[in-house]
């Protein structure tokens, strides 16, 4: 339901070399056969009929592939060399023997010879709409001859963190707490994909919070945002005034609670287009709500399609995992050699554990025993 939430977002484009961490928002078909020439896998000699050869020369960079060597003939060749026609072979550098201009060595038909369109052939699609652009498929593109790209936009999430205990610097002391949620989220934010506008914190108070939710919501309305993502306030204590908040602004809540441990009190809503994500004032929990509403909508506003959604790996876990049996339990921890060790401090207001961890076992409720596989969410 998350993700049936989540509104794609506009298009826009930009740089090939700004585009990493970006969402694909075409399909990505080959421009040319690559490599676009039959070319050399190895330094050495392209060599033509049976030898010895007679060494010719050397094939130069702008050498077209109209060059064409006769039999009994051999020239120095670099990798990536356009490969002239009738070459029987590539004769690597280090196993060819040259005696006054002539080459002897073993010639293997075809051998370290790349053809035209090995690679890709043009017209083949490479990528699809929805695909993260990562270092190795910038550099594929790259050498495809694209200099731009056409990308689903950033979302624009501005953080709302509530809580009168919360305070920004210096040490914490009776009562009060350092804010811990405020840091972690531009960092999460980004790899998630969206750009972070403002963080502005609100004491525990309904109307205050109202007004702020109110005006984001406006701000929605000319574009300036597309998310907001609330902290703190998502249970029904004394405290707890986002369910009012959001009726008083007429916002749709989508999903109000999830059976999952930590981050059970998260909320999903809508106003109109813009989406409004609560997540509970606990790091942990915050986190982990987070890691599944959150990933899942903003998922969805990138463009991802469902079906292109990875499933969870599965891992084999080294201890027993707890969990309720109405709920499913978030386990922080490692993957190491493809087994999951559960870290320690994992308290729902604890940092320590989430600080080492590198994502969640998915235990279902009632938990399973050491040694039975989990499933694995990784963090971004």
């Amino acid at each position: 339901m998350a993700f049936a939430a989540g509104t794609p977002m506009p298009t826009e484009k930009v740089p090939l070399s700004k585009s990493l961490g970006r969402t694909l928002a075409r399909n990505i078909d080959a421009l040319i056969d690559l490599p676009p020439d039959t070319t050399s896998a190895m330094d050495g000699f392209a060599v033509a009929g049976t030898g010895p050869w007679e060494v010719l020369g050397e094939v130069s960079r702008s050498d077209s592939n109209e060059s064409e060597l006769r039999d009994g003939t051999a020239l120095r060749i670099s990798t990536g060399g356009v490969v002239p026609k009738n070459t029987f072979a590539i004769i690597r550098w280090e196993q060819a023997e040259i005696t006054e201009n002539h080459l002897t060595g073993v010639a293997v038909p075809d051998r370290d010879i790349r053809p035209a369109g090995l690679e890709c052939a043009k017209g083949e699609r490479i990528a699809q709409i929805g695909t993260v652009l990562t270092p190795g498929l910038m550099g594929l593109l790259a050498a495809s001859g694209f200099d731009e790209l056409v990308v689903f936009k950033r979302p624009k999430v501005v953080v709302l963190l509530t809580g009168d205990e919360i305070i920004r610097q210096g040490l914490p002391r009776t009562g009060f707490v350092r804010d811990s949620i405020g840091t972690m989220l531009p960092g999460w934010l980004e790899k998630l994909g969206c750009e972070l506008v403002d963080i502005r914190y609100i004491t525990d108070s309904q109307s205050e919070l109202s007004r702020a939710l109110l005006g984001e919501a406006l701000a929605a309305e000319h574009e300036e945002i597309d998310l907001i993502i609330t902290t703190g306030g998502t249970a029904r204590g004394v405290h707890d005034h986002l369910h009012g908040a959001l009726a008083e602004i007429s916002a749709e809540v989508l999903i109000d609670g999830v059976a999952t441990r930590p981050g059970h009190p998260m909320i999903l809503a809508k106003r109109n287009a813009l989406g409004i994500l609560g997540l509970p004032g606990n790091p942990h929990s915050a986190i982990a709500a987070l890691m599944t509403l959150g990933d899942s909508m903003i998922a969805a506003m990138l463009g991802r399609d469902w079906g292109q959604m990875e499933a969870l790996e599965r891992v084999k876990s080294r201890e027993a995992l707890r969990a309720p049996d109405d709920s499913t339990r978030l386990v922080l921890g490692r993957v190491t050699g493809g087994t999951f060790v559960m870290g320690d401090h994992l308290g729902s207001g604890m940092l320590r554990g989430l600080a080492f961890a590198t994502g969640f076992a998915v235990v279902p409720p009632g938990g399973i025993p050491a040694g039975d596989e989990v499933g694995w969410l990784a963090l971004p």
